[in-house]
């Protein structure tokens, strides 16, 4: 029992040893809010599913402090996120916007969904359209004749 106090208790430590404090919010909490709405809308290049908000990568919060330098020295919203796309591309944006390189992105599910529609009323249509064909009269005499014999078995 005594084993697993202290087993218990060198867990809770060792995550209370790892635990980072968090950074700092900035005075102005309109800067801290445009901070935040920016960094929403910027994938983090590391996780690759998560917004640089959400993410805890090394890269994510050097972003992070990068933004709001950059909007404390005054820039717009629209000029970080122009800095960071000529930096590391459109992937950097969570919403890239819609170009020839990337209308598969955004439209190539629709059209796969679509498709499938189609397809499955394509395959019913035709099944339906399939007319039974009717039997000739040598086809209904071996029918008659099979159905004959097995009525004939015990």
């Amino acid at each position: 029992m005594l084993k697993l106090l202290a087993l218990l208790l060198a867990l809770v430590l060792a995550g209370s040893a790892l635990a980072k404090v968090a950074a700092p919010a900035y005075p102005d909490p309109a800067l801290e809010k445009r901070a935040v709405a920016l960094e929403q809308q910027l994938r983090c290049l590391v996780c690759q599913d998560e917004t640089i908000a959400d993410s805890q990568a090394e890269l994510a919060k050097d972003l992070k402090k990068e933004i709001r330098e950059k909007l404390k020295a005054g820039m717009s919203e629209e000029q970080i996120k122009q800095y960071l796309v000529a930096r590391y591309g459109n992937f950097v944006l969570f919403k890239p916007p819609v170009m020839a390189t990337t209308v598969p992105l955004w439209y190539g599910p629709f059209a796969l969904l679509l498709a499938a529609v189609a397809g499955l009323f394509y395959y019913i249509l035709r099944r339906r359209s399939a007319v039974a064909q009717p039997l000739s009269e040598a086809e209904q005499a071996r029918v008659k004749a099979l159905l004959d014999s097995s009525e004939e078995r015990p």
